[in-house]
């Protein structure tokens, strides 16, 4: 997800006063503690509550889609203001692209994002280290939600219809993101619709993919699921970027902000 860093926020609602803009440090750790939230309720969901007793309790792929898009949306109000909850390196670089973030800055940016998504994934595991017997081991076994084609996939989902569902759905997310931050929207509403887009993106394609659109995430999960998701990490840390960059790209000439006469 990704609001208008405060500077920008604030700009609109007034002219008389400029607030400070926070330092490189501030934003990093912003960054990581906004994807710690976002990835501990997307894999926590998908986890602990997707399948718990799943004739009755399970919420099952909705309440896993739910759970991402109230994550973001949490996410995005508690550090938007701060470093504009980019929360992905697919939305940061797609910023970038578009001239709407510094290129010197997206390394700070993505490193910050995959410390705070691993340490999410790192409490999800001691969590699960102490739940019933073969608890931790059954869900590596099963992945710990980690992202796959083939065997990997849910549905069993082929490696070309991984990467056309990864690019494509993740440059809808960040054409969103460009779309609701832009200085014409309504930046306070940016969260919300930018986690409904998730939760739709997710229904859509947790079947395909188990849904990435966020390399942080893959990566996060791919640390603890074993062999066949890092052997297939790959796929979910370049197709995601490249959705980011082919949005980035393609936002100014899709909405250009000549208006006309």
């Amino acid at each position: 997800a990704c609001i208008e860093p405060a500077e920008d926020i604030m700009a609109k609602a007034s002219t008389e006063t400029t607030p400070p803009v926070p330092v490189p440090l501030t934003r990093w750790f912003a960054e990581a503690w906004g994807t710690f939230i976002l990835v501990i309720g997307l894999i926590g969901a998908a986890i602990f509550a997707s399948g718990f007793n799943a004739e009755t309790n399970g919420v099952g792929l909705l309440g896993v889609s739910l759970a991402v898009g109230f994550a973001v949306v949490a996410a995005a109000y508690s550090v938007g203001g701060i470093s504009g909850a980019h929360l992905n390196p697919a939305i940061t670089v797609g910023m970038a692209m578009a001239q709407r973030f510094a290129w010197k800055d997206v390394p700070g940016y993505v490193v910050a994002q995959l410390i705070g998504a691993i340490l999410a994934t790192s409490v999800l595991a001691l969590i699960a280290s102490d739940g019933p017997d073969g608890f931790l081991v059954n869900a590596q076994a099963a992945g710990f939600a980690s992202n796959g084609f083939d065997a990997g996939s849910p549905a069993g989902f082929g490696l070309v219809a991984v990467i056309v569902t990864e690019i494509v759905f993740t440059a809808v997310l960040v054409w969103v993101v460009l779309g609701v931050t832009d200085k014409r929207s309504l930046a306070q509403f940016a969260p919300l619709a930018i986690g409904l887009t998730l939760t739709v993106i997710h229904i859509v394609t947790i079947p395909v993919s188990n849904t990435s659109v966020n390399p942080a995430r893959s990566i996060a999960t791919a640390f603890y699921g074993g062999a066949l998701p890092m052997s297939q990490l790959w796929v979910f840390i370049l197709a995601p970027l490249a959705g980011g960059l082919l949005a980035g790209f393609t936002y100014g000439k899709m909405f250009t902000r000549k208006t006309s006469k």
